[in-house]
C-alpha cells in the first residue's frame, strides 16, 4: 500500500482549523466575561461588607452592569480600531518604501526569509516571484516585518459587542439569587465564584491548558478581589455608622 499521498490526492488531505489568535472577538469576549464577573462580585461584596440591604446591593449591581458593559464596549473599539489604524499607517509607509527603494527593500526581504530559516535560493526565488506581485509583495513584507497579514485585522464592532455582551452576562451572575428574592450575600458571592470558576474553565477550551487549573486561577483570583473589597466596605460602613 501507498502510504504517501499522490499529487493528485492533496486536495482529500484535512485543513487544519485553528482559533482566532488575532486578539478579536475572543480575547474581547473572555475579558469581558472575566472583568464583569470580578467587578460585580467585588461590587456586591463591598457594599454588601458595609451593610446596606438588598435593594441598595440591586441597585449597586445593575449601575455596575450597565455603566461597566457600556466601559469595556467603548474601550474595545477605540482600542481595536487605534490598533487598526496604527497597522494601516505602517503597511501604507511599507508600500511607499517598496516603490521608491524597490531594490533595498529586497534585500531586506531575502534576509528576513533567511533569518526565519529558509536558504538564501529559495529566500532569493521567494523574492523574486513576489516582486512580479506588488500586494504578494506587500503582504510579505508585511508579514516578515509586522508580524501581520494586512487583510487579516480584527473587527472593532465585534470586539466591542462581544465585550459588552460578554460583559453584561458575567455581571449578571452574582445579582441572580438577589434579583430572585434572596437576602443572602453568601449565597450571591458563592454563584459568582461558580461563574468564575465555569469562566475560567471554558477560557481553557481555545487553549492547552487543563480547565480545572484555568477554572481554579480564576476563581482564586475573583475570591482575592472580593476578600478586599469586602474588607474595606466593612471598615467604612463601620466607620460611617
Amino acid at each position: 500500500m501507498n502510504e504517501h499521498p499522490s499529487e493528485g490526492d492533496e486536495e482529500l488531505l484535512p485543513v487544519p482549523h485553528h482559533s482566532d489568535v488575532t486578539g478579536g472577538w475572543l480575547r474581547a469576549a473572555v475579558f469581558g466575561a472575566m472583568d464583569g464577573l470580578v467587578t460585580n462580585i467585588s461590587l456586591i461584596a463591598g457594599v454588601g461588607g458595609g451593610g446596606v440591604d438588598r435593594h441598595a446591593i440591586v441597585l449597586t449591581g445593575v449601575a455596575g452592569l450597565v455603566a461597566g458593559a457600556v466601559s469595556m464596549a467603548l474601550g474595545e473599539y477605540t482600542s481595536v480600531r487605534t490598533q487598526n489604524e496604527q497597522l494601516d499607517a505602517e503597511v501604507n509607509l511599507e508600500r511607499r518604501e517598496l516603490r521608491v527603494h524597490a531594490e533595498s527593500e529586497e534585500r531586506e526581504l531575502v534576509a528576513s526569509l533567511q533569518r526565519a530559516g529558509l536558504s538564501p535560493g529559495v529566500s532569493r526565488q521567494i523574492a523574486d516571484e513576489a516582486a512580479a506581485d506588488p500586494d504578494l509583495q506587500l503582504r510579505l513584507h508585511a508579514l516578515t516585518e509586522l508580524g501581520v497579514v494586512p487583510e487579516g485585522k480584527p473587527s472593532p464592532w465585534m470586539a466591542a459587542v462581544s465585550s459588552f455582551v460578554c460583559f453584561a452576562v458575567g455581571a449578571l451572575v452574582p445579582l441572580i439569587s438577589f434579583l430572585l428574592g434572596s437576602d443572602e450575600l453568601w449565597l450571591a458571592l458563592a454563584i459568582g465564584g461558580a461563574g468564575l470558576f465555569a469562566a475560567g474553565a471554558i477560557a481553557t477550551h481555545a487553549t492547552s491548558g487543563r480547565w480545572w487549573t484555568g477554572g481554579l486561577r480564576q476563581l482564586v483570583l475573583g475570591a482575592a478581589a472580593a476578600a478586599i473589597t469586602y474588607a474595606v466596605g466593612s471598615l467604612i460602613g463601620a466607620g460611617v455608622s
